[in-house]
């Protein structure tokens, strides 16, 4: 794979900016090639390279760089680059071209100014990242202070301090489980650097740099002025050290929780007194586990970027010696590798002392179960995914045309059409109780009603995870990071041939039990068969219930546990903080309604008495029709409080309006439940403003709030100055069916009069339809929030520190 292909692959999605622009400064090397080829008119590409290159050879400017030392280092007479000190004390390079001017000299000159600007955006760009990894490490040391006293007071609570040794250092061993002396100790890295971290405290850090002509050189030190680790390091009481410590700190209350969230509205604090249990202990060693193992992976990003960049340097200025002949590789390289990027070692002394504490402090000293945790192993993609995946398709399409065959062998749809339809409109539209709905007579077979409960339910929910596979492969394709936007472990996400093979799998239990029922049901007349054949759509959802709650590390348990988990966080909202994940879930469910509702006739149709099996009787209960309310609102009214709760955390207006426009929605589908059961002209006209208006409303949200397009005064007229597709027809596209799409939802509020065999079955595709616009919305959706990410340079999770420092003194004053 070529270098530029190789890079762009590498690159962090969110800091693409900021990486050097290797095919812009390759457009350059082609614009001076082909000046070079008008020259020689006739001349091959490949012959004018091939001539420069026995041209070098010849030349001596491929000799050995101690051969160019003797003579002067002539490269030096291409160009001269010179640092310029700017008034905030950043250092930024300019390069001179010293070569006499000639004719085409103009894009060289260009080449090097870009060459400069590149150099000095990534410089800057990795010093500013530098030092917040400096700043957030000095956190880290007082937090780590703060559990080391903790777990002091815990686990040895009469902890009266180390006993004094020979040489008159202190011995802790003796007096405390294992806390550790420090943070993060002393040490000295590859290249002979002196660093000392210690205990943090008030002056955590102190970071002297010493620059010189050729380098820049940093030396970093980190003091120990903190109360506990100047306890340790003069061995006087650590008892009152710890103390002293614990006294200033307190539990950060995230509000991540039920318990916190109802704790933090009563007491009206973020902050917690500490109990001194172990359960507080154990809970504070979790939280600073992740931030460590999300600290370390940052110092990695980073360590890539500069290794990356260092490498396009490299690579461009080769393919400018072999273009142009001109010996300036070695010069610039050589200011490259002086400048910030490529002399500063702070992130590599800090990924060693990471890796340190963590293994002394996490792992029990363990160091292959340490590294295990902080360098999660990539996902591997396997063969036997893509096989599967081919074969329940292969299954899915013989299953699905074998159903068909028997559908029409036996005339099921000629002969109980109109049935079977009434039955659907109970199953999956729920309509209105004035139909005369008759599950089962004396002439009338079973199956019309499981026919369909397994057909379309099912149906539902494969759509809607082919439509996530295809988002899957559309977001890697368009590098839109969705494992960190959706805050997924490493090497847990899921790719889409493995969605696939989920949806197809699905689609081939569904069919079998559907394809078992009709044969069951319809070819034998004994009545143990029959009721067999009923309990096929219960043994089904059992199944799909068992796989989905399996706690055993089978069928993608992660996955599964972090979708129940989002899914309980739906449900309890608004007690659960509000994360992305958990919003982007409550914003599909409300595609679902139609399956969620039929979830509600399986309790109604085998949890009651076996009368509701003979006769339509679900629609006569007081209970079942509350809960046909209850359960269209549930996705939306769980939106509606997600967003009062970022209201209440965040204080943007934006999320009222959010909030405002799922409240329209819940008022229009109540007014349209209500106008299915009771009919009227005046609950039809009530139905119709309110679900026009909430249509209007969610459409203009979808694509201008959650899209981000249709900005003023943008490059690309209607849409926004950054997009992701190349094409700005897909974004005009998606817009016109997402306009289309919305007034078929808007069909479907209002449940218009379709009496006829086809007019209900076109009313059964519209959550098929909902299902598609969904699917539209969600990858549209993500890469606005991924570009956001960009726009923003963030691309590290923002994990809470369990604890919080405060001033005693000034507290007891206020």
């Amino acid at each position: 794979m070529k270098f530029g292909k190789e890079f762009k692959r590498q690159m962090v999605p969110e800091w693409t900016e900021a990486h050097v622009d290797y095919n812009g400064l390759k457009r350059i090397l082609r614009e001076i090639l082909r000046f070079k080829q008008t020259k020689e008119p006739g001349t091959p590409l490949r012959d004018l390279q091939r001539r420069l290159s026995l041209y070098r050879a010849f030349s001596g400017l491929t000799r050995e760089s101690n051969d160019l030392e003797a003579e002067g280092d002539t490269e030096n007479q291409v160009i001269a680059v010179n640092m310029v000190q700017q008034e905030d004390s950043r250092k930024f390079y300019k390069t001179k071209f010293l070569m006499p001017s000639e004719e085409g000299m103009e894009n060289e000159v260009i080449f090097f100014k870009k060459l400069d600007d590149e150099l000095n955006k990534v410089n800057t760009f990795y010093k500013d990242k530098v030092e917040e990894m400096i700043k957030e490490a000095a956190l880290l040391d007082k937090q780590m202070e703060a559990l080391i006293a903790l777990r002091i007071r815990v686990e040895n609570p009469n902890f009266d301090g180390p006993t004094s040794t020979s040489d008159g250092t202190a011995d802790t061993a003796a007096n405390e489980p294992d806390p550790g002396s420090s943070t993060l100790s002393r040490g000295r890295v590859p290249g002979g650097k002196n660093v000392e971290f210690a205990i943090g405290g008030e002056n955590s850090r102190n970071i002297q740099q010493e620059s010189s002509d050729d380098t820049e050189r940093d030396h970093i030190h980190v003091s120990s002025s903190g109360s506990f680790g100047t306890a340790l390091a003069k061995n006087v009481d650590h008892k009152a050290a710890v103390s002293e410590i614990l006294e200033r700190v307190k539990i950060n209350n995230t509000l991540e929780t039920p318990m916190s969230t109802i704790k933090g509205i009563l007491t009206d604090s973020r902050e917690e007194d500490l109990s001194f249990k172990k359960e507080e202990v154990n809970k504070v060693e979790e939280q600073m586990r992740h931030v460590f193992i999300e600290f370390y992976q940052k110092l990695r990003l980073l360590k890539h970027y500069s290794f990356m960049n260092l490498s396009a340097f490299s690579k461009i200025m080769k393919k400018y010696e072999k273009i142009t002949s001109r010996g300036a590789s070695r010069s610039y390289m050589k200011t490259v590798d002086n400048s910030y990027l490529g002399s500063s070692d702070e992130i590599t002394i800090l990924l060693e002392r990471v890796e340190a504490t963590f293994i002394k402090h996490f792992s029990k000293s363990n160091r292959r179960e340490g590294m295990k945790m902080l360098r999660p192993k990539a996902k591997r993609e396997r063969h036997r995914i893509t096989f599967f995946s081919g074969f329940f398709s292969g299954c899915s399409i013989a299953l699905l045309m074998a159903i068909i065959l028997s559908v029409h062998a036996r005339n099921i749809m000629k002969k109980e059409g109109t049935l079977y339809m009434e039955n659907i409109s109970m199953l999956y539209r729920q309509t209105r109780t004035s139909l005369k709905l008759h599950y089962f007579s004396k002439t009338s077979s079973s199956h019309p009603p499981l026919f369909f409960l397994i057909t379309f339910l099912y149906a539902y929910i494969v759509l809607h995870m082919l439509m996530y596979a295809a988002n899957i492969y559309f977001w890697k394709r368009y590098r839109i990071n969705y494992p960190f936007i959706f805050n997924f472990k490493q090497g847990t996400e899921l790719s889409y041939r493995e969605v696939f093979l989920l949806s197809t799998g699905l689609s081939v239990l569904a069919m079998t039990s559907l394809l078992a029922h009709l044969h069951m049901d319809l070819d034998t007349g004994h009545c143990f068969y029959k009721t067999i054949s009923e309990m096929i759509p219960l043994a089904l959802i059992s199944v799909v219930l068992l796989i989905t709650f399996c706690p055993f590390n089978i069928i993608y348990r992660s996955s599964r546990f972090f979708l129940i988990q989002c899914m309980f966080h739906c449900i309890c909202a608004p007690l659960y903080k509000v994360t992305l994940p958990d919003f982007f879930l409550a914003d599909n469910l409300t595609s679902q309604v139609q399956a969620i509702r039929s979830l509600e006739y399986y309790i109604c149709y085998y949890g009651w008495e076996d009368s509701s099996r003979i006769k339509n009787k679900c629609h006569s209960r007081g209970v079942y029709n509350a809960f046909y309310f209850i359960v269209a609102v549930i996705p939306y009214w769980a939106r509606f409080m997600q967003c009062l709760r970022r209201l209440f955390e965040e204080k943007d207006p934006i999320h009222g309006y959010n909030g405002l426009k799922y409240f329209l929605t819940i008022v229009a589908v109540v007014i349209r439940t209500s106008f299915e059961l009771k009919k009227g002209i005046s609950w039809k006209v009530f139905a119709f403003l309110s679900s026009a208006i909430a249509t209007i409303m969610n459409t203009y949200w979808d694509i201008v709030m959650d899209w981000g397009l249709l900005q003023r005064h943008s490059k690309n007229i209607g849409l926004r100055d950054k997009l992701v597709v190349s094409h700005r027809s897909v974004y005009f596209a998606a817009m016109f069916m997402n306009v289309i799409l919305r007034i078929a939802w808007l069909q479907l509020v209002l449940i218009l009069d379709v009496s006829t065999f086809h007019g209900k079955a076109m009313s059964m595709i519209f959550p098929c339809l909902e299902i598609l616009r969904r699917g539209i919305w969600s990858f549209f959706r993500l890469e606005n929030e991924h570009l956001n990410n960009v726009g923003k340079y963030r691309a590290f999770k923002s994990v809470p520190l369990p604890f919080n420092y405060y001033d005693a003194d000034i507290n007891k004053d206020d």
